[in-house]
């Protein structure tokens, strides 16, 4: 697995970029403190996630004034959206393998 990759996926693990991330996908752009008022911890720590997440190229920031709106970047989860996949091929081939040996078991 590539270092973006592990990027994601470490970026992708903590609770509270997850749920950051899942709001922006849900709900659309939002500012930092709009992202904080439902957050549950303060602002400097949603900044240091925020920050996280763009560095995986999983949100975009576009500053507006003395505001920052961030929106997230769907396109960025196509390699968690592909090992999923490959991982599903796998484990369906080795279901598919075990499925015939029972069967050949059972004549």
């Amino acid at each position: 697995m590539s270092n973006a990759h592990d990027l994601l996926f470490r970026t992708l693990a903590d609770p509270t970029r997850r749920a950051i991330f899942e709001r922006l996908c849900r709900e659309g752009e939002k500012t930092v403190a709009a992202l904080t008022a439902r957050a549950g911890v303060s602002q400097p720590v949603v900044s240091k996630h925020l920050a996280a997440l763009k560095r995986a190229g999983l949100v975009r920031d576009r500053p507006e004034g003395r505001q920052t709106h961030y929106s997230a970047q769907l396109a960025a989860l196509a390699p968690l959206t592909d090992w999923t996949n490959e991982m599903t091929g796998f484990w369906e081939s080795r279901f598919d393998d075990l499925e015939d040996l029972l069967r050949r078991m059972d004549q």
